[in-house]
């Protein structure tokens, strides 16, 4: 088992996290427009949904690499390649963030939960940055591949979890600090590029 891995992979999920997207960014405004507790709903509905994405990765890849190890490395490659791509993405992109393009009706906490939950489950991107981030992770050559792809997905939605907790719950802030540091956009916005172009390299290294 190679700990430095797994180590590689939490700090690449941290950076991720903390990285604006629509996930983050609809917990923020849902914690500033309802209350902290309609965000931390909104994160356990999202977490959940990578559950099933984890399973579907598990076992659909697990079941390549037994049948043919050049399959699998060109979904690495594939990986890497679509890493790069969001790394351009994000490279065009506006760097401001936008409080008040996402509207944030007031809803229970269980309608906030299954909508986190769908919002995850039923997001291709989502499913396809799963096969593109997970399989250059994988840190054992004794251990099987789909208790590994479990262990990452693990990994991801606890740090995921904690991160974007922290984001409910310390909302009101972070949107005082980012409306007082205009510069504080181009600094997530380049974190995200350096991590997707680390992460491509690491995979096809």
């Amino acid at each position: 088992m190679n700990i430095e891995i797994l180590l590689s992979f939490a700090l690449a999920t941290s950076a991720l996290a903390l990285s604006p997207g629509p996930d983050n960014i609809y917990v923020l405004v849902q914690s500033i427009t309802n209350g902290k507790i309609y965000g931390i709903a909104t994160v356990c509905g999202l977490i959940t949904g990578c559950i099933v994405h984890t399973t579907l990765l598990a076992f659909g890849v697990s079941a390549i690499i037994k049948a043919n190890e050049n399959i699998f490395l060109a979904i690495k490659i594939f990986g890497a390649i679509y890493l790069l791509y969001l790394a351009y993405s994000v490279y065009k992109s506006d760097s401001n963030i936008d409080f008040t393009s996402n509207s944030a009706p007031r809803k229970s906490l269980k309608a906030l939960f299954i909508q986190g939950f769908f919002m995850n489950v039923l997001n291709p991107k989502v499913t396809i940055f799963f096969l593109a981030f997970f399989p250059g992770f994988l840190f054992s050559d004794s251990l099987s591949s789909v208790f590994q792809f479990y262990v990452l997905g693990g990994i991801f939605m606890l740090v995921s979890f904690i991160i974007f907790s922290a984001i409910a719950l310390f909302a009101g802030e972070i949107k005082a600090f980012t409306l007082n540091h205009r510069n504080s956009g181009v600094v997530f916005k380049w974190l995200q590029i350096v991590v997707f172009i680390g992460i491509a390299v690491f995979i096809l290294v």
